[in-house]
């Protein structure tokens, strides 16, 4: 399962995984059309994909995600990648707008993990889209950043409390992808981006699923915990 699925980071994973033989449940939130078009390039490789519409932080919604009959047939993979971005100065964010980002961002994969655990199974493995921004920090985003580095924390506890059942928690935390979040940069803004990051580019939502996909491998059987940062040398932790 994917969550945000539909565009982006969520997209690219979901073509990079259905090339490996993965058949997927993806969620989105408003964006059907998209998804559509995700479910139609899993199907041309060769894989089943349904689309599921859930509001990751609605608990209600959740465990209706959890009572698919694909679920309940166990779940091998999870990639927890959903989430919201409201850019605006510390000074200007309001409690309201606090809450709403952390209730999507960190208690929404919360929600999905606790109803999809009984249906996880024994060595599954789970994906967590953090940020850098959850570790550095940002002038124009601080209750994503807060948002992400609570997730940092949670999955690396979380890896610790299941560890035993020989499931594995592991965070993906991404640098600036070429992706929605930076559409409508001007071209300048966006050459300022470029010149910032050592590799002298954007990444591309291909090279983070790229990284999943070998979390969710058996190729990486012993990581679990970790933090794999992919960002072009923007930020070395």
């Amino acid at each position: 399962m994917i969550t945000g699925g539909s565009r982006g980071i969520g997209a690219a994973t979901a073509r990079r995984l259905a090339s490996e033989g993965y058949r997927l449940i993806i969620t989105y939130h408003t964006d059907a059309q998209a998804a559509e078009k995700v479910i139609a390039d899993v199907r041309e490789l060769g894989c089943d994909c349904v689309a599921a519409k859930v509001d990751c932080s609605d608990a209600g919604e959740v465990m209706i995600l959890a009572d698919h009959p694909w679920v309940k047939e166990g779940v091998d993979a999870l990639v927890l990648n959903h989430a919201m971005y409201q850019r605006g100065k510390a000074e200007e964010l309001t409690l309201d707008a606090l809450l709403q980002t952390m209730n999507v961002n960190f208690t929404g994969s919360f929600l999905v993990w606790k109803g999809l655990s009984p249906h996880l199974s024994h060595n599954a493995s789970i994906v967590i889209l953090g940020s850098q921004l959850g570790i550095k920090g940002t002038a124009t985003g601080a209750d994503y950043s807060a948002s992400k580095g609570a997730l940092h924390s949670w999955a690396r506890s979380l890896a610790i409390d299941v560890a035993a059942t020989g499931q594995r928690v592991n965070v993906v935390a991404p640098g600036t992808i070429d992706t929605d979040l930076v559409a409508n940069d001007t071209p300048l803004k966006r050459s300022g981006r470029e010149e910032s990051i050592p590799m002298g580019r954007l990444g591309r939502p291909e090279e983070v699923a790229n990284v999943i996909s070998f979390l969710l491998s058996d190729d990486s059987s012993y990581i679990t915990g970790a933090i794999l940062h992919v960002n072009g040398g923007l930020y070395r932790p």
